[in-house]
């Protein structure tokens, strides 16, 4: 068994698409319109579906926006140095919630971007060793 892919539901597919592809730096995979269903199916990531984990981002036609909720908590991403990651978003007009810094109690350096449905995305520097978390 191995994870294949998380699912988001969006309410506009092209600005998630730019925020994830642009901002982010992942790739389209693939992606397929449902006319009978009325919704799109676009899958993102850094790899490919064979080889990693993706993202599903789910755009029903007719649903302009989601309620989060309180369940979801977020997406993790690996990067070499998060405050460069920070201030990659931010030139590229993305939102910052969190700027890097060690987490609380503890010293690997997180942030937290959002992307432009309100999701969560956890930057955790990359670290030698076993001391992550």
């Amino acid at each position: 068994m191995r994870l294949l892919h998380t699912m988001l539901r969006v309410g506009n597919l092209e600005k998630s698409l730019a925020f994830y592809t642009e901002v982010l730096g992942m790739r389209v995979l693939r992606q397929k319109d449902y006319p009978d269903g009325r919704f799109t199916l676009a899958f993102v990531g850094y790899g490919e579906e064979s080889e990693t984990a993706v993202i599903e981002l789910t755009h029903n036609w007719d649903t302009p926006a989601y309620d989060l909720g309180t369940g979801f908590g977020h997406i993790a991403i690996e990067v070499d140095n998060a405050y460069a990651a920070c201030d990659a978003v931010r030139a590229k007009g993305g939102k910052v919630t969190r700027e890097a810094g060690p987490m609380k109690h503890g010293t690997t350096v997180i942030a937290f971007v959002e992307d432009p449905d309100g999701y969560k995305i956890e930057f955790i520097q990359k670290q030698s060793g076993d001391d992550t978390y």
